[in-house]
């Protein structure tokens, strides 16, 4: 066969090293040896002697499911062999995590992980349900987390002479030792005469990253935890 659609450039080749690696812009490929994790229905194809398994939160995470509506709906990844991964053609990245690192990410953007980082839920302090329920997943341990976004991120830094106030439908996540509150930007009777649709901000100080991707969340994918 020939043509464009057959060059090296889209041509996937042997993998370079075991574990997560960008395939392109668009998915993740992961080389599994054991056990990986990964979102429901991210895979989109696979090669080797792999068993997938929808993988369950146990009742304590189901309530707190059902509660924030916050999830990561996982599958378990067992075998050898190669997976590639993608979630709606959106861009994705990799983070590594190393012991006493705190990487909090909206659980929308999570795409896969290794199986030695651990995660919970949990409600973003100073926002409660007041923000509409803001709640995250907090990852520790080691290994790499892979993630997507809708077009590519900004990473803004955060110092105590420079707090951060981040649209709550924009925010992908943030690292530890940032503190969490929320902003009213408007007065009460600015809203009720139409105001400017940004009423209320997440704002992150202390010292550390905040990442926000360059559009706010649909009414489709906030439902799509």
């Amino acid at each position: 066969m020939k043509g464009d659609l057959f060059s090296s450039e889209y041509m996937v080749q042997p993998a370079a090293t075991a574990g997560m690696s960008v395939q392109n812009a668009k998915s993740i490929r992961y080389a599994v040896n054991g056990e990986m994790l990964a979102r429901q229905g991210a895979m989109i194809a696979y090669r080797g002697n792999l068993q997938f398994e929808r993988k369950g939160q146990g009742v304590g995470g189901m309530l707190k499911r059902a509660v924030t509506g916050e999830g990561l709906p996982l599958m378990a990844v067992r075998g050898q062999g190669e997976a590639w991964f993608a979630h709606e053609a959106q861009n994705c990245f990799i983070i590594d995590i190393d012991p006493g690192d705190v990487f909090t990410v909206n659980g929308r953007n999570v795409l896969c992980f290794d199986a030695s980082l651990t995660y919970e839920i949990k409600t973003v302090k100073g926002a409660g349900m007041t923000g509409g329920g803001l709640f995250n997943s907090v990852f520790t341990g080691q290994g790499r987390l892979g993630l997507v976004c809708e077009g590519n991120p900004l990473v803004i830094p955060v110092s105590p002479q420079w707090p951060v106030y981040v649209d709550t439908d924009a925010i992908v996540g943030w690292t530890a030792n940032l503190q969490t509150s929320l902003h009213r930007s408007q007065s009460i009777g600015s809203m009720l005469r139409g105001g400017s649709g940004e009423a209320v901000q997440l704002v992150l100080q202390g010292e550390g990253y905040v990442v926000v991707r360059p559009s706010e969340a649909t009414a489709q994918s906030t439902s799509q935890h």
